[in-house]
Parts: structure tokens; sequence; C-alpha cells
């Protein structure tokens, strides 16, 4: 077959292409727009019940309200970013007559995308558009990739991952959260502590109360009996072995208040315990059914080394960046923002543990948006108008256009996602037509289809 331009023009029409299980555009909008309705209200209701959950109070009459009208206005901005990329689709190409690679999907998503992320709160783009440029990015890069114009690097997320890592922790260190305040400091102070924040000195009378109280505790814990003997024993040993790490000693300039082994030490235990909690508790709430039904999945499970994966790379990483900032601190006598980069590159290496490409990417956006931010108060770089809006359409386009002509470049999970909100209407969308541009897009189709449980409407219209 013959090998078209991208600009050569395709004459098929919205009916064949498009909706080809009705020959009315409106009748196809409707039904995307009804459908789009109650799985967003299902999504949304989830995504704000749990947002109120995580409050750990009983919300008020007003942060009810304020939580309704969220939850429908967050509806009605993914519903419409569905259906109007029907109408825009139909739309180029009552307008041009014919359709071409680039009209074909991405104009019609990007223009759909613009008007639907105006309906959306302004607080919630940015979180949108950092969200939809992870998955872009991922899916941009297997496109280059599935062209040859790229290559896979091995272990690429992990560089990406240290790479990102180590200027948010310079931004951390320089305590860059009290200009431009932002969640994900809240993460790294959760796992590293305002222990590696660059501050001034605590005071001696703050270090002699600490220090009283460690002392109280310290003898409560020791007081403390215990019925068994064995048990006793145990933690008496635990103490002491405590006592002794707590007391090796630390550099003057570090900030923590007990030994750098001790706190190296219990940082990662403490983190560790807290990724195999996590991972536990998912597992034991996702495979609920299986485990009833067969229990010796149970032990299968969670004595397998998966389990302990997440946990892995939380411990090791807070870990080695506190063992390495301190060692700095030690063999250069000072402390340094900087000392941040030469940590958290080496920190990155535990991510090996649990190397995923949504998280990889997600920090490396995270960062950018922070930095670029910063340096925006700062007066270092030009504010952009609607730079969030371009971001989120761009990327929304990029999506859409890989899951019409190209989807073996897209994330699975998000194919899913679409093939949820049309009603499984992606799928039956015709596309034989644009295989003239040599990407076995009706091939590409089948396969994908495969990774839906739930078979399309109106299959028999596809053979």
């Amino acid at each position: 077959m013959q090998v078209l331009s991208k600009m050569t023009p395709v004459s098929v029409t919205c009916l064949e292409y498009v909706h080809p299980w009705t020959q009315s555009c409106t009748v196809a909008t409707a039904e995307l727009m009804i459908v789009g309705v109650q799985y967003c209200l299902r999504i949304y209701a989830a995504v704000y019940a749990l947002s109120l959950v995580m409050r750990g109070r009983i919300p008020s009459l007003p942060e009810l309200k304020k939580t309704l009208r969220g939850w429908l206005q967050s509806t009605a901005f993914l519903t419409t970013n569905a259906f109007s990329y029907s109408i825009f689709m139909c739309s180029i190409r009552r307008l041009m007559g014919s359709y071409n690679f680039y009209t074909a999907s991405y104009v019609p998503a990007l223009m759909a995308a613009l008007v639907s992320i105006m309906v959306e709160r302004s607080s919630r783009r940015a979180l949108l558009a950092l969200y939809v440029s992870n998955v872009a990015t991922e899916t941009g890069w297997n496109i280059l990739q599935s062209r040859g114009l790229v290559k896979s690097i091995p272990h690429g997320e992990i560089a990406i991952f240290g790479l990102s890592t180590s200027v948010l922790m310079y931004c951390f260190r320089r305590n860059r959260q009290k200009e431009y305040r932002d969640s994900m400091f809240d993460v790294v102070r959760f796992a590293i502590g305002d222990s590696e924040v660059m501050k001034v000195d605590q005071q001696p009378a703050e270090e002699h109360a600490a220090s009283s109280s460690r002392e109280s505790n310290r003898r409560v814990s020791k007081s403390r009996k215990f019925p068994l003997p064995a048990i006793q024993a145990a933690v008496q040993a635990y103490l002491q072995l405590t006592e002794r790490l707590k007391a090796l000693g630390k550099h003057r300039l570090c900030r923590h208040r007990h030994g750098c082994v001790y706190e190296t030490l219990s940082s990662g235990v403490r983190m560790f315990s807290i990724g195999l909690g996590i991972q536990v508790v998912m597992k034991a709430v996702l495979q609920m059914r299986k485990f009833i039904s067969r229990p010796a999945l149970l032990r299968k499970t969670f004595l397998s080394n998966e389990i302990a994966r997440l946990g892995m790379f939380l411990g090791g990483f807070t870990s080695i960046y506190k063992m390495s900032s301190c060692l700095l601190r030690h063999f250069t006598d000072s402390d340094s923002p900087m000392f941040a980069f030469p940590s958290g590159l080496l920190a990155s290496v535990a991510f090996a543990f649990y190397s995923d490409n949504t998280i990889a990417l997600y920090i490396m956006w995270k960062t950018l948006q922070i930095t670029y931010n910063w340096g925006i108060e700062k007066g270092y770089l030009p504010r952009v108008p609607g730079f969030t809006v371009m971001l989120y359409a761009v990327s929304t386009a990029l999506l859409f256009h890989a899951a019409t002509i190209e989807p073996k470049n897209l994330r699975p999970s998000y194919w899913k996602f679409l093939h949820s909100i049309s009603g499984g209407r992606i799928c039956i969308m015709d596309r034989s037509g644009f295989d003239v541009y040599g990407l076995d897009t009706s091939g590409q189709i089948r396969t994908m289809m495969n990774l839906c449980k739930t078979e399309p409407i109106l299959q028999g219209q596809l053979s």
C-alpha cells in the first residue's frame, strides 16, 4: 500500500469515521454526553468523597455545598471534553470536506480541550495539566520511538527520577517551601524531616528541653514492666541498642536531634514500615474477593518479594539521602544546599526497587512546575498568560490523537479510561480510511480492544 503524506486529505465522512452506529451527528453527540455524565458523576463522586474523608472531621454545611458544586463542575468539565470532541470532528469535516492526519483527531481534540478546561475551576487546572502532561510525555516518547527517532534508554526512569528529585531536594534545603507552598514539599518533609532544611540553628534552651523530654521518655520506657521475661528482655535490649546508636554523635552542623547513624537507620525503618503497610492494605482491599475464595493466596501474596518493593524504595531513599548528607558534612566540615544534588542522585538508586514511569514523570513535571513558579515570583522567568490552559490542551490533544490513530503508543490505563467514558464507542469508530498513513491503525485498534473486559457497544456492526 502506498503511504500518503500526513497532509494528504482522506475522503472519509464523519458518518463512516466518527459515528458509524448512527447517521446523525446530533444523536452521536447526545449519546456521548449522556454516557459521559453517568461515568463522570461516578468517578468524581469517589474523588470528592475521598477529599472529605481525608480531612478527618465531619464537614460543615458550607463545605458540603462547596464539595457538591465542585463535583458537578468537574463532571461538566470532563463531559464537555468528551462530547465536544465529537462535535469538532464532525464540524471540521463539514467545513473542510475531508480529513488529514492532523485534523482527524489532534486539531478537534485541541479545540475540545480548550473549551472544556474553561468549564473547570481555575484552582484545579494546574493539577489537571500536570496529570495529562505526565501521560502525554510518555505517549510522545512512545510515538518517537515507534518511528525510530529515539531509542529506549536503560533505566531512564531512574535517571529522570534522580535528576528531578535532586532539584526538588535543593529547593527544599533552600527552604523555598515558605516562598512557594506546594503539597510536594509536605511529602518531602514527611519522609526527610526538617533537619535537612538550611536554617538558623536551634537555641540551646530548645535543645535542653528536647533532651529533658527524651530523658523522661527514656526513664518511662525503662521502668515499664512486661508480663513475660522474654518480652521484657527483648525490650531492654532494644532500648539499650537505640541509646548506643543515639550516643554515637553527629557533626556540629547536623540539625537532627540524635546521632547520624541512628537518624539514618530510624528514618529508613520508619519509611520502610509505611511503604510495607501501604502495600499490605492495598493488596488486602483490592484482592479481598480473591482471598475469600482462595485463602491460599494470602500466604503467597503477603510473603512475596513484591509486597516489600515500595517499602524498600521509600526506606532506601530516605536512608541513603540522610546518610550521604551527613557524610558530606563530616568530610567537608560545611553545609550547603548543593549537597542535595549528590545526595539526591545517590538516593535515587533505591527507585530501582519500585521503578515506575508514572512516578518518575510526575516528579519531573512537579519539579518543573515548582521551579517555574518560583522563577516567576523572583522575576527570573516571564509569566506566560494561559500557559496552564495551553499545556492541558496540547497534552490532551496528543492523547486523543494517539487513542484515535496510533493507540499502541498510549498508556493502557488511559485507553481504558477513554473506553469507559465513551461507553465503548471509541472502539467502534471506523479508522480504516487512515490506514493509508502507514500506521496500521485498524490493526492497532483490534489489539487495544482486547485490553477492555467489556465488549464495545454494537459489536455486530464491526463485522
